[in-house]
């Protein structure tokens, strides 16, 4: 996660409020709800992410073997942030282990596989397949005193979103696949 120079600057006020804490100003502590705003956004858009290539990975292991080459690919990406081998990819590389990068990567989930399953006998926490969700900021130290409830006005009907509010994009249009890189053109020597 990348914070740009606005955000830094609001990060380290927050920071040395909540070591030294005093009052802060109004504007201060939008800038703070603004921010933890922005990274909930951003953990529920990696939560989606991550969501998307775990079904992509088991869209591309199900059309074994077929698509081979990009499934190997993307579970050694997968595999790189911290996914947990099923035993569906234990299955599907056994039976691809005749080529030498099949191979290595049965190696590497039979590893993992075997370590997630000690960790859940000893009773230790093994990584979630998706994040857990993190709780919101409620109060800054020294922040602004809650104020007292005011009654409130009878709720208006929901209304539709305006169209002019763009929806979250995919993760496809955010993240384009990546390509291989092409071979130079071979030059033939003049004989």
């Amino acid at each position: 996660m990348a914070f740009s120079a606005d955000e830094l600057r609001v990060l380290r006020r927050a920071l040395a409020i909540a070591l030294h804490p005093a009052p802060l100003p109004d504007e201060d502590v939008q800038d703070c709800l603004r921010l933890a705003g922005s990274v909930d956004e951003a953990a529920g858009e990696a939560g989606r992410l991550r969501a998307f290539l775990l079904a992509d990975l088991a869209r591309y292991r199900n059309a074994l073997p077929g698509s081979l080459s990009g499934y190997l690919e993307l579970l050694q990406d997968a595999l790189a942030a911290g996914y947990d081998p099923r035993p569906e990819d234990l299955a599907a590389l056994r039976a691809l282990r005749g080529g030498p990068v099949a191979a290595a990567l049965l190696e590497r989930c039979q590893v993992l596989a075997e370590r997630s399953v000690r960790a859940r006998l000893a009773g230790r926490a093994v990584p979630a397949t998706a994040p857990a969700p993190r709780s919101r900021l409620l109060a800054l130290p020294g922040g602004r005193v809650a104020e007292p409830e005011k009654p409130k006005a009878p709720a208006a009907p929901a209304r539709p979103a305006a169209p002019s509010e763009r929806p979250a994009p995919k993760p496809s249009e955010v993240f384009p696949p990546r390509r291989r890189p092409v071979p130079p053109p071979q030059q033939r020597a003049a004989g």
